[in-house]
Formats: C-alpha cells, structure tokens, sequence
C-alpha cells in the first residue's frame, strides 16, 4: 500500500515584488496566478500572449519553484530568448537551470546525454538540408533503386516525405497517396531506402532535424529509468504556440507532463495553419479531454488592432464550427476608417491600387515598413512585384526569392532561350541537366554535338526530335531525351521561328520540365501555379525576344538590389500570410480575396473529394490570421476579371470569406482608372 505526501517549499523572504493584478488585465492575471494542474490558455491574436507566459513563469520562481524543474517549450529560438531575458529582467533569481529553448533544442539537449541508449555516441552530428540531401543521395545509390525508366523523386523530396510520415504518424503509404500520388507506385522502394537511412545515420553517428524529436520519444517509450527521470525534474511543463504541435511534440508534452500533470499551454485555435507541414490542430481542441479537469483561460483583450479591424476579425472566423469561442476586445480607441474592400477591374489594376495607395501612405507620414501586402500563394506577387519595381518602390519579400530569381521561372525561361539563341550554352546545358543521369561531363559533350548540328542552325526549319536522336545519352536519359526533341519541336512553327512565348509554355510544362519538377521540388504545387501565372504574363508578349528581354531586365533588378552594399532603410513587405504570423503592421493590403485563390481551390477540391470542411476551416483561420496583422488600417483587394491562359477572360467572384463581413464592417472603394 501506497500514501502519496507532498514536501512543502519554504516560502523565500525575498521575491521579485512584482504586483501581478497591477502588471496584467484580468484575463492574463487569472492565466499566470492558476493553480497547479493541467490548464489551457486560449491567447487570441494581439492579447499579450508573450507576456502572459512571461509572467507565469515568473509567478511560479516568486513562489519557490526551482527555476531546474521549470521546462518552456517554443517554436523559435527568439521566442525563447525574449522570454528568459524578459524573466531575467523580472525577477531576482539565478534562472540559468531553466531549460527553455524550441522542442528541437531540448530534444537535442536531452540527447547528448542518452544518444548511448540508442546505439549513437553522444558527439553526433547533427544533419542541416543539404547534409540530409547528400547522405540521402548515397543511401539511395546504395540502394540500387531502378531510376532509369520512370522518375524517382530527388534526396530532398524522400527527405520531405519522411519528415511528413515522421511527424504526423502516418506510414509511408499513407503519404505518399495523400499528397505524392505520382509516386505511388514507387513505394516499396522508398520504404527500402527509410530503412536503409536509418541504418546510415547510425553508422555515420548523424541525425537529423526530425531525429531531435524522434529519437528523445523513443527512449522515453523503450527506457523507464529516463523518462521517469525527466519527468521528476520538469515539475512544470509551459508551451507555446500550442497549436502549431505536431503528434510527435504533442505525445512528448504528455510524457513530460505526468505524473504531476502541471502542464500549461497557450495557444490561440483560430491561428492554426500549419497542417500542411504536420500540425495537428486536434491537439488544442482536444486538450481539455485529454487533460481531465483542465483549467481553460480564455485572453480576449486585444493591444493591437483597431476597434474596426477587430470587428471584422471577429466575424471572418466566426463560421468555423471547430473552435474555442471568443470574441476579441479592442483596448485601443476607434479609428477613423473602416477596412476599405476593393474591388478592381483586372490584377494589373490591382497592382496599380496598391502601388499608388502605398505611395499615398508614404506621403501621409506612413514609412513603407510598417506597410506589408499578403497573399495566400506566392505567384499571386506577379504583378504587383512588377508595379512596385516600375514605380521604384523598394520591397522585401519573406516567403522566398523575388518570383523572377526562382529556379523554375529560370528554368522554363532556358528553354525559351535555347530556341531563341541556339547558341546559348548554358540556357542548353541547364535544360539537359534537368535529364536524369546527365551531370556536368555528359553535359559538355551533348553541347558539342548540338553545336556541330544542324541544330546550331536558325534560319531554316529543322527537326529537332531527329538530330537529338543521334546523340548519345545515358541509358536512363533516353526516354525523357527523346520527349525533349518533341518538345522543342512544339516551340517553334512551321519555318522554325519561335512560337509565341505563351504558346510555348504548355509544351515546355507538360513535356519534359513537369516531370523533372515532381522530382526536383517539394513544393511542386505552388511552383506549378507560378508557371500558370507566367504564362497569363506572357501573354502580353508577341514577340519572344520582348519577353526574354523583360525577364532578364526585371531578374537583373533583382540581383542590383541583392547586391546593394547598404540595404534600403525603407521597404514594403510582401508576404505569404503563412510567412506572416506572428507579426504586425500598421497598414496592410490582403490581396487576391477571389474564390479558388483564397480560398485556394485545392483545398476547396480535397475537401469535397473527402466529404468534409476541414480544409475550408483552415483557409478561414488563414484569412483570420491575415486580417489581425494590421494595426490601424486594412485593405481587402480582388480583381473582378482575370484573364486565364485557356479559357480568356474570367469574372472572378469575391471570395466566401468577404461575403461572411456584413456590408456595415467595410467601407467599399469604387476604383476607376485615369487611364
């Protein structure tokens, strides 16, 4: 028989002095001050959710908790360096025995003491991207995998592919059916070669970024005596973010969490966007069922927005069936305008709008940093990034390279080039590199039969699926350079001039370059919508040499700006809303509110495939998100017309999320042209 006696801490004579109900409002003053156990702190955006979790550990050190059996987990090592520099500032106890850092670094903390137990020295290394990439690549050589008559995904898209099944518990299968289904018959395959990588890590003494996470669960699961460890040590367990938590850091939590159970998370259930990369938004709503009794907090005070931009927030999300309740207060005082909605006549119009109000703010006293434009997908950028670099406006972008920098647009643009120049050896030579089994030496030799062929030649009409036939090419190049011919044959008419740029772009998509990008990108998706967008841009263009001159031009902007010695004091952000969380501007531009952009038809597409909303929710959190970054002015832009490249002229309906603002929450601008 058993009889459970609890130690009681002396109280300390001195303590921090803080006056907790003075510092915080009530909603964060009940979250630091709750008692021990398991309790749930619903943040909403803008609620001081930093300073709430700040506080309580704080609280927690003024109430004699040794600062070793306190355990913070984060997502960024800022987050987390704010934090204990913020406490260090608080409070005035020796805080360096608090274990504070991303679920990623006290992972790998908690591995250099155990690596052992699991057959690797504690001196391992840890793998970045390109490490992965290369020993990934050798697993896969090693594995003898038949590469050469249908594609195999490239190191880095295996690579992705167990991230995925790692973090989210799904099996290789499962995966690959979901999201890379032209892979699927690959499978066997791909499964040899996780079990063969596996093996190589442990024989090189590598892990990488997921094994951080891994590998600490496992030995919790196959090692008692260490879990049991821990779990006395971390008395108090705080999360952060709580939402973004994947299966694996979820399944971590709770095993550091008991026995005790004092385990607080804060999160906000209405900025969970990050199912795509393995989080699980389950896990914040499904808290108070796994935690039995948990408290629940719910911080609704906003210190960010305007009165009328959280008027409006609250009713873009209040659709989502799955949720916490909760309806954001304003602490600041009115404005004096409303979130403008408007409408445009086409995206050029758009990005004419949104160049000239940006200008407007700017002269208004607005400095072009505290403005940022946010879209859903990164090609939805096209248009403006031209406006703002014709109107000389400096801009950063967040969520990547500027759209005519990436690899892609490069890529298609060779293609062009070749035909255009059949001269230009390196447009060739990185069009025949994209071949599987053709590197740098097959490569030179390729280039000197093109250039001893009639190929060569562009004043006549040639064949060129015939002259390639006579190269030599290794084995598993062979089909895809034979497809190669037929497509530079659909470039060009009849006497062998170049078709139009836009007319070229489905040959060069849906031959060769299609296939090497499902391979070559993780991220084929999104890169796939880029080349639609390219081409509804091309289609200005009659002429190839104009638009290869464009291109080149704006690409050649780009790398002045990159290589400016003093970056520019002054830029306007340009950012995927996904980039975007967790930060703030004064005005903000949410452009290309059009349905099946955002919403991003994809999504709109699984979901009625699976028979749910799930993906739509998500899509509204995306759209709450966006809306709550703007401090004193929004701007909601869609254009009414969209020019496709197969279908001419598209009116574009306004996306379902404005249609659920009621007409009072919005002032509409009626945009005309001077032109």
């Amino acid at each position: 028989m058993a009889r459970d006696y609890t130690v009681k801490r002396v109280p300390k004579n001195t303590g921090s002095q803080i006056d907790y109900e003075k510092e915080l409002n009530a909603e964060q003053f009940a979250a630091v001050t709750a008692p021990p156990g398991p309790s749930l702190v619903i943040a909403g955006a803008g609620s001081g959710k930093t300073r709430t979790l700040t506080y309580r550990v704080a609280y927690l050190l003024d109430k004699g908790v040794p600062a070793k059996n306190i355990l913070l987990l984060t997502f960024t090592n800022k987050a987390a360096r704010e934090m204990l520099e913020r406490v260090e500032q608080l409070v005035p106890y020796d805080t360096r025995d608090l274990w504070g850092g991303t679920f990623h670094s006290i992972g790998n903390r908690i591995l250099r003491r155990h690596a052992p137990e699991l057959g690797w020295e504690r001196n391992f290394s840890i793998m970045d991207r390109d490490d992965q990439k290369n020993l990934l690549g050798s697993v896969i050589a090693e594995c003898e995998v038949d590469t050469k008559t249908t594609r195999f995904p490239k190191p880095d898209v295996v690579g992705d592919i167990f991230s995925l099944a790692n973090n989210t518990g799904q099996s290789i299968g499962d995966i690959l059916e979901a999201r890379y289904s032209y892979f699927a018959h690959h499978q066997e395959a791909i499964e040899l070669i996780e079990e063969a990588y596996e093996a190589k890590k442990q024989s090189t003494n590598s892990m990488d970024f997921d094994d951080l996470l891994l590998k600490p669960l496992r030995i919790f699961h196959e090692k008692p005596r260490i879990r049991e460890q821990y779990q006395k040590q971390f008395e108090w367990v705080l999360v952060d973010e709580y939402q973004d938590t994947n299966a694996v850091q979820s399944e971590l939590i709770d095993f550091l969490g008991a026995p005790q159970r004092n385990v607080m998370v804060v999160g906000d259930d209405a900025q969970s966007i990050y199912s795509w990369r393995g989080a699980d938004f389950r896990n914040i709503l499904d808290f108070p069922e796994r935690y039995e009794g948990a408290g629940k907090y719910v911080i609704e005070t906003n210190y960010r927005s305007v009165p009328e931009i959280l008027t409006l927030a609250n009713a873009a999300i209040a659709p989502n069936t799955e949720q916490f309740r909760k309806n954001l207060a304003p602490w600041r005082a009115e404005a004096e305008m409303l979130p403008a909605l408007a409408p445009l006549q086409d995206p050029n119009t758009q990005a004419a709008f949104v160049a000239q109000r940006i200008l407007e703010l700017r002269d208004e006293g607005v400095e072009l940093n505290e403005i940022a434009v946010l879209y859903r997908a990164h090609f939805h950028a096209m248009e403006l990034q031209l406006e703002l670099t014709n109107r000389g406006i400096p801009f950063e972008i967040t969520s990547g390279l500027r759209f005519f920098e990436q690899a892609h647009i490069k890529d298609v643009a060779a293609f062009m080039k070749v035909i255009y120049n059949r001269r230009d050896e390196v447009s060739f030579k990185r069009i025949v590199k994209m071949l599987p089994g053709i590197g740098d030496k097959n490569a030179d030799g390729l280039w000197r039969s093109w250039a001893n062929s009639d190929a060569i030649k562009g004043d006549q009409p040639v064949l060129f699926s015939e002259i390639l036939s006579d190269f030599k090419v290794p084995a598993k190049a062979k089909a895809t350079w034979e497809q190669l011919g037929y497509t530079l044959d659909e470039i060009v008419d009849e006497t062998g001039k170049p078709r139009k740029p836009a007319a070229m772009m489905p040959s060069i998509l849906g031959g060769v370059y299609e296939d090497y990008m499902r391979s070559k990108f993780t991220n084929f998706d999104n890169r796939r919508q880029d080349l639609l967008q390219l081409e509804r841009y091309a289609e200005r263009f009659d002429e190839l040499d104009e638009f290869l001159s464009q291109l080149s031009l704006l690409a050649g902007q780009d790398a002045a700006d990159a290589s400016k010695d003093e970056p520019d004091e002054e830029v306007v952000c340009l950012s995927s809303v996904h980039q975007a969380k967790g930060l703030e501007w004064r005005v903000v531009f949410v452009i290309w509110l059009a349905e099946g952009k955002f919403p991003s038809s994809r999504v709109l597409d699984e979901d009625a495939e699976n028979e749910t909303d799930k993906g739509l929710e998500e899509e509204r959190r995306l759209f709450y998100v966006a809306v709550t970054r703007a401090r004193d002015e929004l701007y909601l832009t869609y254009p009414q017309i969209w020019h496709g490249a197969f279908d001419g002229e598209v009116i574009q309906r306004p996306s379902r999320f404005l249609e659920d603002i009621p007409d009072p929450m919005v002032e509409e601008w009626n945009i005309g042209a001077a032109w």
